[in-house]
């Protein structure tokens, strides 16, 4: 058994890879912001807004084996309607949030014998989207922080970032809920279809085994073709 932390868990990919974790039969420490999720299995929940200061983690152990940043936002609307507030919140919610937890377990981190972190990017950093600006920007920077922290780090902890393309998710309801835009969002892609949440916390939860002891500083793009192939 294993201890792994996940910060945005009440929906999503983060409860998909808490799920998975735990049906593993590891520990999983889950952090929700505002309505905390039901429970399953032996997935501790906590509450945690990472655009605090101050973060109460003092329930987890002296040992993580792997972390996981699940925290994100979709704002979509022109570049013209954007103000400096705007990145500014972005920045902080996608990036610093995860810095600021990082630091403050890195020690715990560093104390498993083969420890592992996991980010997200998006499709749109490396493709380029209309309307996306404002979380290309924040998840460039995640992607550049995952590398050079990888190097960092290097060889005690692993680090990785995954760039999914647009997931079934609660946070992209919006994005899918007609007929109408679910089939016109599949047909972007050339596989055809959205991605689950399972799908993308499969690869997270390879990433944070021992599965993937010789992986790290590694961009993977789980996009459905999108990033690579012109059909």
């Amino acid at each position: 058994m294993k201890n792994y932390l996940i910060i945005g868990a009440s929906s999503g990919i983060g409860m998909a890879i808490s799920r998975q974790l735990d049906s593993e039969g590891h520990q999983v420490y889950a952090s929700y912001n505002q309505h905390p999720p039901a429970g399953f299995g032996n997935v501790r929940y906590f509450q945690l807004d990472v655009l605090q200061a101050e973060q109460d983690l003092s329930l987890l152990p002296e040992v993580l084996d792997g972390f996981a940043y699940c925290v994100g936002a979709i704002s979509l609307k022109p570049f013209s309607k954007f103000t400096e507030e705007d990145f500014i919140r972005d920045y902080r919610l996608q990036v610093t949030g995860a810095v600021n937890i990082l630091q403050k377990i890195l020690p715990k981190l560093k104390a498993a014998e083969s420890p592992s972190i996991v980010l997200f990017s998006t499709v749109a950093v490396q493709t380029g989207f209309n309307f996306h600006t404002l979380v290309s920007s924040s998840k460039g920077a995640i992607e550049g922080f995952s590398r050079a922290l990888a190097a960092e780090l290097a060889p005690k902890v692993r680090v990785n970032c995954i760039a999914p393309s647009l997931t079934d998710t609660p946070m992209a309801a919006a994005l899918l809920n007609t007929p109408e835009k679910r089939e016109g969002t599949a047909q972007r892609h050339p596989l055809k279809r959205v991605a689950t949440p399972e799908e993308i916390a499969s690869m997270a939860c390879f990433l944070l085994s021992d599965k993937a002891s010789w992986v790290t500083g590694q961009l993977l793009g789980m996009d459905g073709g999108m990033s690579t192939l012109k059909l």
